[in-house]
């Protein structure tokens, strides 16, 4: 059979089914252009890279603070320590009162439950040892351990304290718990929380710890 002869016998058929044969031949095509685009884009694709975040960045410097435990503790040094630590949280950082501690001193004097501000130092007196200052300088206020002598420390007295000083009342003691941290006495005048006169009066009455 030759080619006229083909021509001829499906020619007829090919005009009465013109449309579907378009139709299919065209979506052939198309089909063809989708598979070819398909493969191309997935050979060209990159893997996606999830990375886990470093945990350290989760931490701020406001999260931790920095206590100094000297004294008769086993391990004196300094340490960081959680926000909002408290002295009893210092003391098991450093070890605990060692043998030589003054025990007794510490069950009077010490108040274990006292919030601790960053910087603060906790001093721990040895056995038979005159403990002349405040135990603990650094705290977010309230009540705390002044210690056996009379000076009062700035940086962790409570309001009643501060209101017992000569020309301190109970607005003043509050400016000046509002302003710790002090670094030197002399920032009460320099942070405008008493004048030169009440500074002058309440310096040998007061400490930084």
């Amino acid at each position: 059979m030759d080619i006229e002869e083909l021509i001829n016998r499906y020619l007829p058929l090919a005009r009465r089914h013109w449309l579907p044969l378009v139709l299919g031949i065209t979506g052939l095509i198309l089909l063809g252009y989708g598979l070819i685009g398909l493969f191309a884009s997935s050979s060209d694709s990159k893997d996606i890279i999830f990375e886990k975040a470093d945990s350290r960045e989760s931490s701020s410097p406001s999260a931790s603070l920095v206590v100094d435990v000297e004294g008769a503790v086993v391990s004196p040094g300094v340490y960081n320590l959680p926000k909002d630590s408290r002295v009893k949280d210092a003391l098991i950082a450093s070890g605990g009162v060692s043998a030589q501690g003054d025990r007794l001193w510490v069950a009077k004097n010490l108040n274990l439950a006292l919030k601790i501000i960053d910087g603060a130092k906790i001093y721990i007196p040895f056995e038979g040892e005159k403990q002349s200052s405040p135990a603990v300088s650094g705290s977010t206020g309230g009540s705390s351990t002044v210690g056996i002598g009379e000076s009062i420390n700035i940086n962790s007295a409570s309001e009643k304290e501060l209101d017992a000083l000569p020309g301190v009342g109970p607005v003043t003691a509050q400016k000046i718990i509002d302003n710790r941290p002090y670094q030197t006495l002399q920032e009460l005048v320099s942070k405008k929380v008493v004048s030169s006169k009440v500074f002058d009066n309440i310096k040998d009455k007061v400490t930084l710890y």
